[in-house]
């Protein structure tokens, strides 16, 4: 903070001296040029439309080239985001042109979220930007800026107003991109609509405060053709690659059975001024807003809600140290009240837990003391009736052992009854005879 407060000071009492000599660093202009020019530039186009509006057509006419780009079709389920990046030479300029189109937008019949995609986009872009800006090692010199210098918002040519979804989406976008609103397909209508059309939809841009990018008139050098320039907007503009030859030059047009559109006169409409604007004149102006506004928009609000501020209540400067540290023990704090919070809640679940491991051991307690009587009684049985057999074995071998003696003496008798007949015929012969 001191050292902040030594550096302006010394800024204020810098004093004004002639050299007597020349020094050298009016050439810091051509070493910045040089340095630029060798470093190579980007600038990232964003194509917002609905299907079928010419967004392709008119990136193949600005930059007179053929990209890539596959028809897209009515049906898709939901807006995405096809960025194609491209690397273009003009002259001993280097440019890394990436193009990103809305694929699918205003083809839902319910359109409520189509800008949802594009707005996530946008910040994705804004958010890479920002980790690589608080990364410890930067790589800032290198690094492919994705973030998107301007969006050419394209306007169905109907003649009457502003769609419901063009005014929504322009309105969310309008504080993240610099909005620069075209006519899609001018040659669709008359002279006499489109400038009715034009009034229109200014009108309706201004009472929903939609902002669109103005083209800068703080520059002397452009400020002049920029104010005139701004007059013009909406741009109404037709793309063609094809070249008809009218007269003795071969130039850029659309056949009609009723004539010839020229996309480079501007009688017929406002691609020329779009270029000249887009390309030649504010590309540079382009990147810096990107850079001081939109960025610095979402910077400072990202940075706010991660609690980092300028000054304190007091209106003092605040120390990145201080926020930080603020921040950390803040954290910390946080931190221990979560440990506490699941301390507490463990505490409570071991003993609802043990609490249910004891109900469980009594069950099963209770059951072994069911099971266990339940068996001492089935043996209690077991045994009686097993008692029972052994009376009624007893007793049968009993009455077995009584019935053998009576057989055996029954036996006995009878053979004493045979020895005695036989003693008698002995000592009886007559009884022989008879």
């Amino acid at each position: 903070m001191a050292a902040a407060e030594v550096a302006r000071q010394s800024t204020e009492g810098a004093r004004n001296l002639l050299l007597s000599a020349h020094v050298g660093f009016d050439s810091m202009p051509d070493q910045l040029v040089n340095k630029s020019v060798c470093q190579g530039f980007c600038f990232n186009i964003l194509c917002v439309g609905e299907t079928g509006l010419g967004k392709s057509t008119l990136m193949d006419t600005l930059f007179n080239t053929k990209f890539e780009s596959d028809p897209a079709s009515h049906s898709q389920p939901g807006v995405h985001i096809k960025s194609n990046s491209y690397e273009l030479q003009e002259s001993n300029v280097r440019l890394k042109l990436s193009i990103i189109n809305s694929v699918g937008f205003g083809d839902q019949i319910n359109k409520e979220e189509s800008y949802r995609s594009i707005v996530e986009f946008i910040d994705a872009q804004f958010e890479a930007y920002l980790q690589e800006e608080l990364k410890i090692k930067r790589t800032l010199h290198n690094y492919h800026d994705s973030r998107i210098h301007v969006c050419l918002y394209f306007i169905a040519p109907t003649g009457h107003s502003l769609k419901s979804l063009d005014l929504v989406t322009m309105k969310k976008l309008d504080s993240k991109v610099n909005i620069i609103p075209i006519i899609a397909k001018a040659d669709s209508i008359s002279k006499t609509e489109l400038q009715k059309f034009k009034i229109k939809i200014m009108s309706e841009l201004v009472s929903n405060g939609v902002q669109i990018y103005q083209f800068p008139t703080d520059d002397e050098t452009v400020a002049e053709i920029n104010g005139t320039m701004n007059a013009h907007l909406p741009f109404a503009v037709v793309g063609s690659t094809e070249e008809i030859k009218i007269g003795n030059k071969m130039m850029k047009a659309r056949q009609y059975p009723w004539g010839t559109v020229q996309v480079e006169n501007e009688s017929h409409c406002d691609f020329v001024k779009l270029r000249e604007m887009l390309i030649r004149v504010n590309m540079e102006d382009l990147r810096e807003q990107t850079h001081a506004r939109h960025y610095e928009l979402y910077r400072r609000c990202k940075l706010e809600e991660m609690g980092f501020k300028d000054t304190d209540p007091d209106n003092k400067p605040f120390s990145l140290q201080e926020t930080y540290e603020a921040k950390r023990n803040e954290f910390l704090g946080e931190l221990q009240k979560k440990e506490e919070e699941m301390r507490q809640m463990f505490v409570t679940r071991v003993k609802e837990k043990e609490s249910e491991l004891k109900e469980a051991e009594k069950e099963l307690h209770d059951k072994f003391d069911r099971l266990k009587k339940l068996h001492q009684d089935e043996k209690k049985k077991l045994e009686d009736k097993k008692k029972s057999l052994d009376d009624e074995m007893n007793a049968f071998k009993q009455r077995k052992t009584a019935a053998e003696l009576l057989q055996s003496q029954a036996q006995q008798s009878g053979s004493q009854q045979t020895l005695k007949r036989e003693k008698e015929r002995k000592n009886n012969p007559w009884l022989c005879t008879e």
